[in-house]
Formats: C-alpha cells, sequence, structure tokens
C-alpha cells in the first residue's frame, strides 16, 4: 500500500496532516497512534510498555495486523478496522463523503490539537467502565459522559464492550466520549495525539491484559478488608479513641479508624493540631492495642498561613494558573494547591506527612479533594509540571496515589494502602483504594452506586468502597435514614472494602472549633435495633475475610476485581448484561441489594448451575429468575451449591 512502511512489529502510515502507527502491545491488544504533526513520539502516559509478536499483511490497498485473536486493518483512504476472530468489532466512521474523512485535528497552538476519533455504532453492543458517577447507569451505551474529575466523578477512558473487546483511550487530556446510538466517538480538546489499544478477549481475558498494561494492584494486606469506622468527623483525640474503646468493649472487630479533614493546624501543615490531639504517638499505640489502625486525611489544599507555603511557592511546588490567582479552590478561604505531577513535591510533602504522621505511628493516608478540586472548573487555565491541566489534568490523583506509595515502599511497607477520592489508569499499582466521593444519603444513590461500583470494576482498579449511608443529608433520627443505613450496611459487607462514613444531620452543634463534625455515626447511632442488625453485619464480614483476601490476591496476580458484573463470570449468558443491581462477589456469591425503601421482595437472576439462599439454605436451579424475600434484618445473597464460603453464613 502507498505510503506505508512495515518492520517486524510495526506499521507506519502517512498521508496528509497525519502519519499513523500501529504496534502490538501485550496479549490479544494492538496500538493505535495518529500523530497530527507527523512527528512519531514514544509518550506512554501511565501504561507500562509491551512487547509482542504480530503477522503482518500488506496488500495494493490496505494493510493489517493480527495479534492473538486480534486484527486490524488500514485502507489507503485511512480508514480504520478491527475485527476479533474474524467479527467486526470495531469500524471507523468518516465524517467527510469523500477524501478519507477519518479522524480529525485542529491546531490549538504551541503543539496542542484537539482531535477526534469516531466509529460506527453497532445494534446490541453494550458499555461498561468509564470509571464512576452518579448517573444511575449500568449498560453506558446511548450515554455521553466528559472525561474530567469532580467531586463524585472519576473518569477513567475506558471501556468494555459486549462484542469482546476493551478499548483504552490513552490520553489523560479533558474530553468527551459518546457511546450513542449513531456513533461511537471519542474526543479531547488539547492533545498531541489520538492514541488508543483494543485488547479481544472475554472479561477476563481483557482484564488480564489490562493488568498487564496498566499495573497490577499489590496484595490488600489484612487488615484493610475488615469493617472501617469514619464520621465528620472526630473533633479531639479523646473522642476517637472513646469511640474505640467502645467498639473494643463490644468485642465488635475494627480494623481502622479514620480522622478526618480539619484535624491541622492549618491547610497545608500536614500535622495534628495539638490543642485537641496531645499526643499522637500514645492514641497510636493505643490503638493498636486493640489491633486498630489509624487513618489520616490529607488535603492538597494549602494558604499563605501554612509553614510549608512559603517554601513550596518559591520553589515552584504548586500549581500554577495562566492567568489570575493560583488561589484555585475555596475553602474556609482561598486555597493554593500543591503539584504533585512534580516529583520535588511528592518528595517533599512525603518528608512533612511521614514527619508528621508516619513517625508518629499512622498507618495508612487519605488523599481527599484528589481530582484536583478546582474553582472554577478551567482546566486550560491550570499550569502543572507535567503540562497544562486540559491537556494532562487526569494524571493529577495518579501521581498524588504515587506519591504515598513510593513513600511507603521506601521505609519497608509492602503493600500500602491509600484511601483515594479520584484514580486514572494504573492507580491501582500504588495501592490505590477508591472511594465515589461525596454523594447524597438517598436510597436513589445506593443505586446509582451499585452499578458505579460494577463499572468502576471494568477499569483494571479493583479497590473500591463508597460511604456507607451516603455522605450528605442523612438524618440519624429519621426512619428512612435508618432503614437506609442497614440496606447500605449490607451492601457495605459485599463491598470490596467495607467503610462507614458521612457527615450526619447535627442535632445540635458543637461549640469553639473551627470545622465542627455531624452527628456521631457509629453502629449503635441508629437506634437499638439497627445496632443489633449492623453488628451481626460486620461479624459476618469477619467471617468472610478469608474467602476476600483469597479474591484480592486474585486481583493482584490476574486482574479481576472481587467486585463483578455478573457478565464477568457468565460472559456467554446474554441476560447477565442487563443485571446491574445484582453482582457476584468474588466467583462464588451472587448478592443482589435492596436499593429501594419500603422493598422487602426483589427479583433475582440465577445463572447456570446450582445456587444456595445462604439465609435458609435452600437450593434454587439456576437458569431463571426468582423472587426472595429480604426483611430489613435479611439481606439476599445466593452461593454456588457446594463452596465452602457458604459455611459463613
Amino acid at each position: 500500500m502507498k505510503n506505508t512502511q512495515t518492520g517486524k512489529n510495526e506499521i507506519l502510515f502517512s498521508r496528509q496532516g497525519e502519519l499513523v502507527r500501529i504496534t502490538p502491545f501485550g496479549r490479544n491488544a494492538i496500538r493505535f497512534e495518529g500523530f497530527p504533526d507527523c512527528k512519531r513520539s514514544d509518550e506512554n502516559f501511565t501504561l507500562i510498555p509491551q512487547s509482542g509478536s504480530a503477522e503482518i499483511v500488506e496488500e495494493e490497498n490496505t494493510v493489517s495486523m493480527t495479534v492473538g485473536n486480534l486484527s486490524v486493518s488500514l485502507s489507503q483512504s485511512g480508514k480504520v478496522l478491527f475485527c476479533r476472530s474474524g467479527k467486526i468489532i470495531l469500524e471507523e466512521k468518516p465524517e467527510l463523503a469523500f477524501n478519507g474523512g477519518f479522524r480529525f485535528y485542529e491546531n490549538k497552538g504551541g503543539g496542542l490539537w484537539s482531535a477526534r476519533v469516531t466509529f460506527k455504532s453497532i445494534r446490541g453492543e453494550h458499555f461498561y467502565g468509564l470509571g464512576h458517577e452518579e448517573c444511575n447507569c449500568f449498560d453506558l451505551k446511548g450515554c455521553s459522559f466528559d472525561i474530567r474529575n469532580v467531586n463524585a466523578k472519576c473518569a477513567i477512558p475506558f471501556v468494555y464492550s459486549s462484542l469482546g473487546y476493551g478499548f483504552l483511550w490513552n490520553n489523560p487530556a479533558v474530553g468527551n466520549v459518546e457511546l450513542s446510538n449513531n456513533r461511537t466517538r471519542w474526543s479531547v480538546g488539547a492533545t498531541r495525539k489520538i492514541d488508543y489499544i483494543v485488547i479481544g478477549g472475554t472479561p477476563k481475558e481483557v482484564a488480564e491484559t489490562l493488568a498487564d498494561i496498566t499495573g497490577h494492584a499489590p496484595v490488600m494486606p489484612h487488615w484493610a478488608t475488615g469493617f472501617w469506622q469514619s464520621r465528620l468527623r472526630y473533633e479531639t483525640q479523646e473522642e476517637l479513641l472513646e469511640v474505640a474503646r467502645r467498639y473494643n468493649r463490644e468485642g465488635i472487630p475494627l480494623s481502622a479508624i479514620v480522622a478526618d479533614y480539619f484535624h491541622w493546624t492549618e491547610q497545608g501543615d500536614c500535622k495534628f493540631d495539638p490543642k485537641y490531639w496531645h499526643d499522637v504517638r500514645a492514641m497510636t499505640e493505643e490503638l493498636h492495642k486493640m489491633n486498630i489502625k489509624l487513618v489520616v486525611s490529607m488535603w492538597p489544599t494549602i494558604n499563605e498561613n501554612s509553614e510549608n507555603y512559603s517554601y513550596m511557592r518559591d520553589n515552584n511546588m504548586l500549581m500554577r494558573t495562566a492567568r489570575g490567582s493560583d488561589r484555585v479552590f475555596h475553602f474556609y478561604g482561598w486555597q493554593a494547591e500543591i503539584d504533585v505531577t512534580n516529583p520535588e513535591t511528592r518528595s517533599f510533602v512525603w518528608s512533612r506527612l511521614k514527619k508528621n504522621y508516619i513517625d508518629n505511628g499512622v498507618d495508612a493516608l487519605w488523599f481527599d479533594e484528589a481530582e484536583p478540586e478546582i474553582h472554577p472548573e478551567q482546566f486550560d487555565n491550570i499550569i502543572l509540571h507535567k503540562g497544562r491541566g486540559d491537556e494532562v489534568a487526569l494524571l493529577y490523583p495518579y501521581y498524588y496515589a504515587k506519591m504515598a506509595y513510593d513513600g511507603f515502599k521506601s521505609i519497608g511497607v509492602d503493600s500500602p494502602v491509600t484511601l483515594i477520592r479520584c484514580a486514572y489508569l494504573g492507580s491501582q499499582k500504588f495501592g490505590a483504594l477508591v472511594w465515589s466521593g461525596d454523594i447524597p444519603s438517598t436510597f436513589e444513590s445506593l443505586s446509582c452506586q451499585v452499578k458505579a461500583g460494577l463499572n468502576m470494576a471494568m477499569c483494571g482498579i479493583p479497590w473500591w468502597n463508597t460511604d456507607i449511608g451516603g455522605f450528605y443529608g442523612g438524618d440519624t433520627q429519621s426512619d428512612e435514614f435508618r432503614e437506609l443505613i442497614v440496606r447500605w450496611f449490607q451492601f457495605g459487607v459485599f463491598s470490596p472494602v467495607m467503610r462507614l462514613h458521612g457527615n450526619r444531620n447535627r442535632h445540635g452543634e458543637k461549640s469553639g472549633l473551627k470545622e465542627p463534625s455531624g452527628d456521631p455515626n457509629e453502629l449503635w447511632s441508629f437506634g437499638e435495633k439497627n445496632f443489633s442488625v449492623l453488628k451481626e453485619l460486620v461479624f459476618l464480614r469477619e467471617r468472610l475475610r478469608p474467602y476476600i483476601e483469597k479474591h484480592m490476591e486474585i486481583a493482584s496476580r490476574k486482574g479481576y476485581p472481587i467486585m463483578r458484573p455478573m457478565f464477568f463470570e457468565y460472559p456467554d449468558d446474554e441476560m447477565c448484561y442487563d443485571l446491574g443491581e445484582q453482582f457476584m462477589f468474588g466467583s462464588d456469591i451472587l448478592f443482589a441489594p435492596i436499593v429501594n425503601r419500603g422493598q422487602t421482595v426483589k427479583t433475582v437472576y440465577l445463572p447456570e448451575g446450582n445456587w444456595v439462599l445462604t439465609k435458609d439454605k435452600k437450593d434454587y436451579p439456576g437458569g431463571k429468575f426468582v423472587d426472595v424475600t429480604a426483611e430489613i434484618d435479611e439481606f439476599i445473597a445466593f452461593v454456588k451449591k457446594g463452596a465452602d464460603v457458604l459455611n459463613c453464613f
């Protein structure tokens, strides 16, 4: 084919205004790159370079590459078409009638381009992934999403298609993806190339290759698989300790307790305020004697009253702006934010975290505001070490997590865990435990979170959780919230991490503190009847920990999430691609959460095989729908007949 060069494992194609490179990228995976400046670049962003052998065939008007079960062909007009095992799965759609209108670029100056690529819509195709947000959609077909990060929205630019392939958009720029009925389109406003990888295979096959490409999560340490207690917020050392002591007295196993924000002196100081936290070392020692870990909140915000501000500003460790003030977030005054894409920033901030927290016995960190949150959301105004915000903004949470991971590894912690509000492709290899942000305390939100967790699971990030009960708007004295907290707690048992948190409505404010907390948010805070129910759910989680840890090891080794859409285990069952409110928890447990107020009966689909309902140990044949009753103190879970985990129930 004209204007084409082929090597052992590479296709280069040139046409007016574009240079194309196609290469193998791991098992059943092919990478496409389009360079509008016609100069090759080896930028991988967060990906781990992959080798692979390919079969290349060049004909008069096409050139093709085959890698395992996946093949791609490129025509003289520039059109790209992917097939899996001979079946078309992805085909570019032209924007022009003539002249090869495939892929669009517009020069924005400074080496940046806006760019988009458009594919044909295929009837009956379903999409899953793209991180999490409260869209209440499981199948994302028919949806349009901004590719940007804000509170309660984490954009991971990867989807799995029911046609049997994964699509990884390798671009950290702010953009958009349309999974509509007339086209599938990926677009960005500021980039230097179009770059994507197609992975052919079943959900498990794609998950394994995706883990190789983006990185394998560590094995989750034992302590993190238990129950975490948190609230907004423990105001003093004694208040936090008294909560931990009561759990200990009650005999309720507690793995971790969290000290949330405004425990510090100033935003950016990274240390406890000694007025309220008088002896951190003594506090952590007492917690450790009760086998409880302490997790402490860190924000990327910093103001000029911080002891670290002048040094960080003068050494260019803060985010800058192209126009206006560099105070990009307002919370008790205007705040600047640290630039974690700068390795010097990461080194300096870790030194503060280590000195003030880790050296005093703190076990793990909670990285809030990790998008980062900026106001207004003008990413083109942000200047980072890695580039302009609209070009590289999605990298911020990746390097934020890397800061903690590298620091903990340097002091001998093999499997650090960092609770974080956002993520990007590859964040999982840094022990990032992503949570879904500040979500409302409603049944609708609970329904959204089940679907959000399943979509996040398909993105190669197996550690995920929610604020049990939602973050805001929960009235601990109301009947509705007391029902909600039980149903959400049941979902929490069957989540990768079980963490209770939230800003509960206040009934009587405390005084004297800059930022008071909400109502109590412990197991005993929602009435005596609920206390008994929630306590039993914590004991169940404790019994399930060996099963959970087995699947966390599988998540590390093979890339399989523990919270799995039904089709992950049953890819040939078309029914499973529509089930967003039930899921597999590991390979043997099917969990169907109650997500509606007042609901006590739910219709559940059982795939092929034989199943046992955990609450009464009755057998059910698979391949059909069943109606199951679950009163407020009951939940709906089935176990594959013969699986040892049934003994936990």
